[in-house]
């Protein structure tokens, strides 16, 4: 930080000046910015800003994000600067500006989905994350299908309908539809994770693990944001979102250790944890989703801690039965920032799920937790090309982050809008 007593300059070295470079040098800026409270910003992109220009704008938005709404000194807070100045050749040019348009989309949508992750359970309760996709789908051209109470029971959505037994609040599944003015190039599912708070169940957590479990829904934000991202930018893919939320808490009709769920795909899982729950909702989801044949299924979710013990905090698992789909989710998230890495789905494994009294068993012996709850999961595919991403390390922030604060990050929506559109 070099200062002049009119001006702060900031001086980042940026190595190869990736885009990741770019983004984190811009959230340094914002940083800065706030810290010194600074009136206007400018970010000096140089020449050939292809590239740069989305990355930086991504950097500082997201830098500056904060979720103060139960802050009583909201009002006193810095609320960034007035006016963000990018310099840099080609930035008047029609590509540019669009670019720009559609990279303030992303971070709109990456905003809300952060948003979504830091309210508070008591408020964001699955009726809350159906009304919210009802307000989404109005103010846009995407089509929005809600089901609950008796339509969950007729609809065989019991993984739903169990984890949700020992609540006061109803399970929803709810869908998300945008079509393209023009055939298709392709035909995208997205499956988010929606447990808006995740006491265990009757396997109750421990207050500490309880801390953070409204984030347990960051899957169900992830595919919000990205439907909202894809209703602004128009791809030429037809995308489909789905949502499988419920509360899971232990009252009186709560489902037990030894329970077995029935699926509307004839499958029968056995319940031996009931804190192994997003499993239990996400295979109604992708039941559906698999129904509906789509080119491929992604689900996004907050699954195992096993995931965080293997990646750490800022990667994802990602695990599937198409190697090629692997591979492209992986580039996006090279090129978006939301990093990825495969882990193996090993066929072995599979007896460690296979129950005495049902078809599998929603938790195994306690070793490799996240692949065999991979595993679980591709029982309710069928022959549809799938991945999935345990997103339980990088979905909530215990300590800042490059650009972005403690709390809900709303990693997966610019990783699946760049994979997107790449088809």
């Amino acid at each position: 930080l070099v200062q002049d007593g009119e001006r702060d300059i900031v001086l980042v070295g940026l190595g190869t000046g990736t885009a990741e470079d770019w983004r984190r040098a811009a959230g340094t800026a914002a940083g800065i910015s706030s810290q010194t409270r600074a009136g206007s910003v400018a970010v000096c992109l140089g020449r050939g800003v292809d590239g740069r220009l989305e990355a930086a704008v991504e950097g500082f938005t997201l830098a500056s994000y904060r979720f103060d709404k139960y802050r009583s000194d909201r009002d006193e807070a810095y609320g960034g600067p007035e006016t963000l100045t990018l310099a840099g050749s080609d930035l008047g040019t029609a590509g540019a500006r669009e670019r720009l348009k559609n990279t303030r989309s992303l971070c709109e949508a990456t905003v809300s989905a952060r948003d979504l992750i830091n309210e508070m359970s008591s408020v964001k309760t699955p009726s809350f994350l159906a009304a919210t996709a009802k307000r989404l789908g109005r103010k846009t051209d995407l089509t929005c299908t809600v089901w609950q109470g008796d339509k969950l029971e007729r609809e065989k959505m019991n993984g739903i309908l169990r984890v949700s037994a020992g609540s006061d609040e109803p399970g929803a599944f709810i869908k998300l539809v945008y079509r393209p003015k023009r055939k298709p190039r392709a035909k995208v599912a997205l499956v988010g994770k929606g447990i808006t708070f995740d006491s265990g169940g009757l396997s109750l957590k421990t207050a500490k693990y309880m801390e953070w479990m409204k984030q347990d829904m960051s899957g169900a934000a992830a595919v919000l944001g990205t439907m909202e991202a894809i209703a602004a930018l128009k791809p030429p893919v037809e995308v489909r979102g789905y949502i499988a939320a419920a509360e899971n808490m232990p009252g009186s009709g709560a489902q037990k250790p030894g329970d077995i769920i029935t699926y509307r795909n004839g499958k029968t899982a056995e319940v031996l944890n009931t804190d192994a729950e997003g499993r239990l909702v996400l295979a109604d989801a992708l039941c559906v989703a698999s129904e509906e044949r789509p080119d491929c299924i992604i689900d996004l979710a907050t699954l195992t801690g096993a995931c965080m013990v293997a990646l750490g905090t800022d990667v994802a698992g990602v695990m599937g039965n198409n190697p090629r789909l692997i591979a492209k989710l992986i580039k996006s998230g090279e090129r978006s920032g939301d990093r990825l890495w495969e882990l193996p789905l090993v066929e072995d494994y599979m007896s460690d799920i296979r129950s005495n009294t049902a078809d599998i068993q929603n938790i195994g012996s306690g070793y490799a937790g996240t692949i065999t709850a991979a595993l679980f999961l591709r029982c309710f595919v069928g022959d549809t090309k799938w991945a999935h991403l345990d997103i339980a390390g990088p979905a909530f922030a215990e300590k800042p982050k490059p650009y972005g604060p403690k709390g809900g990050t709303g990693f997966g929506v610019r990783l699946l809008v760049d994979y997107i559109a790449s088809l």
